[in-house]
């Protein structure tokens, strides 16, 4: 996978996990991590309870030592690396912050709509 790509997926991650974290969870945490992939350094910035690290350092653990060179989805990987228990947590996180991210989106656009027709 390309350099690219990972930081991608990290983005995603953190984005995911702070926003499923911050509507569940309390005692958030304020964390840095810094990544090495192939020859470049990331540094992310984590807010998460420990439960939620916990989950997100293992999902990026394995994206660093993911053996397809084009990344696959993980649902759809014919070689799939996470643990059972672990594949539920993170789906389930996944499918929470998809479906917030995407019904604030459409609150956007409906604001705007109804925002630009008002003078």
């Amino acid at each position: 996978m390309t350099t690219e790509k990972f930081e991608t997926e990290i983005i995603t991650l953190k984005t995911f996990y702070e926003l499923y974290c911050k509507d569940k969870h309390q005692n958030l945490v304020q964390r840095v991590e810094n990544l090495e992939y192939k020859d470049s350094k990331f540094r992310l910035e984590l807010n998460l309870c420990q439960d939620c690290y916990n989950i997100i350092k293992y999902s990026i653990d394995k994206l660093e030592v993911c053996p397809h060179e084009i990344k696959p989805r993980c649902r759809t990987c014919p070689s799939p690396c996470y643990g059972k228990q672990e594949w539920k947590e993170a789906a389930r996180v996944m499918k929470y912050s998809a479906i917030k991210l995407s019904l604030g989106k459409i609150k956007s656009r409906v604001m705007n709509i109804f925002g630009s027709t008002k003078q």
